[in-house]
């Protein structure tokens, strides 16, 4: 089975989950939709793209080894905000348009938001028949995306580069340990491993959950339920 290979690493990354509320929390590691989002980002897909970012969703499958997740930062937000009944039926293509408005007419909105500090991750992605990109061509659109890629908010941009590879190997563990460019001396094993149904991991799970972040429409995010495979694995001394 060939894999691509590449990593995601940073001084800060939040991975949304369902926002109730002002209340804005993370995952301590990457959701399969801010994966395949990073995909199109790099392939240069636009949001309104809907049939091309469904065909990424659906048809690889991202597993996700967690080298490292430091302690969490939680963000106090402030921001101005036109009300819904003056943006309705205007154009408001940037955040300039949307304070356009008299500053009387502006309100408030508070909320928190959840960032994990220190995060290395490794990403393994495989094909499913109807894929429309060969592995070869995610990989050199990780290399020059066409849009900047950052982990989860564009406050949170990668401090080191993706470096995306072609890796053959039996299983999803195999991959990862196998990835050419780690940096010197980190361990080759992650102490946290996920995959999606489908996948071959090398490693028994040591949990299944549901997750709810698969893709159903983009433009109106609206997300569905999956299937999501865990493993805790044992670091050396």
């Amino acid at each position: 089975m060939q894999y691509l290979v590449f990593q995601l690493q940073g001084a800060m990354a939040s991975w949304g989950e369902a926002a109730v509320g002002e209340y804005r929390g993370t995952q301590d590691l990457p959701t399969v939709s801010a994966l395949a989002g990073l995909l199109c980002a790099a392939l240069g897909l636009r949001r309104d793209q809907e049939n091309d970012i469904q065909a990424v969703h659906r048809h690889y499958l991202p597993a996700v080894g967690v080298y490292a997740c430091g302690p969490m930062l939680r963000d106090y937000h402030t921001a101005q905000v036109a009300p819904r009944s003056l943006l309705k039926g205007t154009r408001h293509a940037t955040r300039k348009d949307e304070l356009s408005f008299p500053r009387t007419d502006l309100s408030t909105i508070l909320s928190t938001r959840d960032h994990m500090q220190e995060v290395r991750y490794r990403i393994a992605v495989q094909t499913e028949k109807e894929a429309p990109y060969p592995l070869d061509v995610l990989r050199r659109a990780l290399l020059t995306p066409v849009f900047v890629p950052y982990l989860g908010r564009k406050s949170c941009p990668l401090d080191a580069p993706m470096a995306p590879c072609l890796v053959d190997a039996d299983d999803v563990l195999s991959a990862l340990s196998g990835y050419p460019y780690a940096a010197e001396g980190s361990t080759s094993l992650p102490f946290k491993l996920t995959w999606c149904d489908g996948m071959t991991p090398g490693v028994e799970s040591s949990l299944t959950v549901r997750q709810r972040d698969r893709l159903i429409h983009r433009g109106a995010w609206q997300y569905g339920e999956r299937t999501q495979h865990v493993a805790i694995l044992p670091q050396e001394a």
